[in-house]
């Protein structure tokens, strides 16, 4: 795939990125069992096949595809790399908390990091050996990050970090966290927050799972109570760390095809006997053509960012699109096969795993910024881009 110009995109991915897309179908469909629906869980079993595939993959260097070889990728391009997304997210992620490291930190890093945060971090993401959580939320800052007041104070040579953190996906699990805290007091809410690269066993942290309807591992507390770090912890500039964090966000809105995952249930229901009522075969096929728009709008967002020229419109427009198309086909999911959908049964196929599906969509318009933030988000471009032009 490519883009000659800001209008016209190739959208064939090319037989390299087919031909991995075969291999990996095989790969998952030897290692992953009948029964398996999630990495969100604490069941030791779920997590050793979380471990098994991660090591296959690494072995491979499949784990980091499209990173570059010196840091243990494969230097694929993108489309690859979108591949391999798309098949693991079909596949109900079976590389676990792993997805924040390989999508998002070890490309943040490669942008920000220092040669020493680079050789500690990367080696250990691209083995799959480190998982990571994201300290961006607060109880009273969730979509407005600005407003975040867990407080870094460096005295003694040491940063002293000291607030709670909320809504933290894989806490309980993780090595390291990816910490937002206010370094400073400015004018501008956003000026004054800087990253912070924490180890999760430092004394002083305290992780307590919120109980939910998405099950393990979805939603932690997290309380820093005098948390000690170096200042070798200090990612990019202190009081820069807004730019990081637009970074990360860039990487979260174009970084997760949930679009592969609704295309793997309509597949798994084409054949359901509900689908001989004429309204329910209507939606069915509405509900289809919003899965293939919402794949074409983030495969224009890759090929944008591909060239630099990725905004905040075209990510947000992406990201609407799948997530509003995750809790779509959620509803009708459970819609056409009725009650059977809301028992949760892992030897009945993807028909059981309807509820679970159902739970995790709804939080789609929420997770990585609120779909009124996006809306919010492309409003502000194009009053922009209409300012320019005036």
């Amino acid at each position: 795939m490519s883009a000659t110009d800001s209008d016209a995109i190739d959208l064939s991915l090319g037989p390299p990125a087919q031909e991995l897309r075969v291999r990996l179908r095989d790969m998952l469909a030897e290692m992953l069992p009948p029964t398996w629906s999630t990495s969100f869980s604490n069941d030791p079993d779920v997590q050793a096949i979380v471990e098994r595939v991660c090591q296959r993959l690494g072995e491979e260097r499949l784990l980091t595809l499209s990173w570059p070889h010196e840091y243990g990728g494969a230097d694929a391009d993108i489309w690859q790399q979108t591949v391999l997304r798309e098949e693991m997210w079909a596949h109900f992620e079976p590389r676990g908390p792993q997805y924040m490291g390989l999508s998002w930190v070890g490309p943040t890093l490669m942008k920000v990091g220092t040669a020493e945060q680079l050789q500690r971090h990367l080696p250990a993401i691209a083995a799959g050996r480190a998982v990571w959580c994201q300290g961006f939320s607060e109880p009273e800052s969730g979509t407005d990050l600005g407003s975040l007041q867990l407080s870094a104070r460096r005295e003694d040579g040491r940063w002293h970090l000291n607030g709670q953190k909320i809504w933290t996906s894989y806490a309980g699990l993780a090595d390291w966290c990816f910490l937002a805290a206010r370094t400073s007091r400015e004018p501008r809410k956003h000026d004054g927050i800087t990253i912070f690269l924490v180890p999760m066993d430092s004394d002083g942290i305290t992780v307590r799972p919120i109980p939910s309807m998405m099950g393990d591992q979805h939603l932690n507390e997290v309380f820093f109570e005098d948390v000690q770090v170096g200042d070798d912890a200090v990612l990019g500039e202190i009081g820069g760390g807004w730019d990081v964090i637009k970074l990360v966000l860039t990487h979260e809105r174009v970084g997760i095809p949930r679009y592969a995952r609704d295309e793997r249930v309509l597949a798994e229901l084409a054949g359901h006997a509900s689908l001989q009522d004429s309204l329910t075969a209507q939606s069915y096929a509405q509900t289809l053509v919003h899965t293939r728009v919402a794949r074409l709008l983030n495969y224009r967002a890759i090929a944008l960012s591909e060239r630099a020229m990725l905004t905040d419109r075209e990510a947000s427009v992406a990201r609407m699109a799948s997530v509003q198309l995750d809790q779509e086909v959620a509803h009708l999911a459970l819609e056409m096969v009725g009650s059977d959908g809301l028992v949760p049964d892992r030897d009945a196929g993807l028909v059981g795993r309807l509820e679970d599906v159902f739970r995790y969509a709804r939080s789609a318009t929420i997770a990585s910024g609120t779909i009124e933030v996006q809306r919010m988000l492309i409003a502000r471009n194009v009053i922009q881009e209409v300012k320019d032009e005036a």
